[in-house]
């Protein structure tokens, strides 16, 4: 479903990212993981045509990032940490309204609307209006604008970052509900613990770079039980 090969972004004299190759398949959790200024929102920018590699390629669904960067649109999801929704809005009018750019109107739009309801367990938050929402209803409105036309990629980018304990939860629960749907979901974040939980894989970014890939079972071995600990071996090391 994703697929990198020495994928690099050059800022003048400055490399956010360089020569990553990686790739992500169906029913899969990959998580990206590193510091902050690791490259990681980065990486997920590229792959979500934001911005055009200084190098390399990447291939989404099939699609070129560079050369069809609309119908990589169409099969992707991308939610980010902090994204906002129009507050004076119900989570169905927002949800109705972001329908309109995938084409989904009238019974197309109501069966998208059943479906992520339901697979969100958001009934609650369609006539509430966005800014009488808690932190957690509005994650979830996010995440269904992210993912009414099924993408078979979802990027998630520090997605939980600013949330309480509950919708942390909800969040790491529909990362595994959506993984089992046979989609593949790249997990974005410097928490270790949450990519212990819902990775399938994991990959090490430092300085731009790919220091290390596995299996999540690879790499506690390496760390003695511990992301955290073989993400530091493997920084270390490079």
């Amino acid at each position: 479903m994703v697929q990198a090969e020495g994928l690099t972004k050059r800022y003048r004299k400055a490399v956010a990212v360089e020569g990553l190759t990686f790739g992500v398949g169906p029913g899969e959790v990959y998580a990206l993981l590193g510091p902050n200024g690791a490259g990681k929102t980065t990486t997920l920018r590229l792959l979500s045509t934001l911005v055009r590699p200084s190098a390399g390629r990447a291939l989404v669904a099939g699609f070129d990032v560079v050369r069809e960067p609309l119908e990589v649109r169409r099969n992707l999801g991308l939610v980010n940490g902090g994204m906002r929704v129009y507050e004076r809005l119900t989570g169905r009018e927002v949800l109705e309204f972001f329908a309109g750019f995938y084409g989904l109107k009238g019974r197309a739009f109501l069966g998208a609307l059943d479906w992520v309801v339901d697979l969100l367990e958001m009934e609650e938050t369609l006539d509430k209006k966005v800014g009488e929402m808690s932190t957690g209803m509005r994650q979830k409105v996010v995440i269904a604008r992210a993912i009414l036309h099924r993408p078979k990629v979802l990027l998630l980018d520090e997605a939980t970052a600013g949330l309480d304990i509950f919708a942390r939860r909800a969040l790491l629960d529909f990362v595994k509900a959506y993984r089992d749907l046979g989609h593949a979901v790249i997990y974005s974040t410097h928490v270790m613990g949450e990519a212990e939980e819902v990775a399938d894989r994991v990959g090490f970014l430092h300085r731009g770079r790919l220091v290390y890939e596995g299996s999540k079972e690879e790499a506690l071995a390496l760390g003695e039980g511990s992301l955290e600990r073989a993400f530091v071996r493997q920084v270390r090391g490079a």
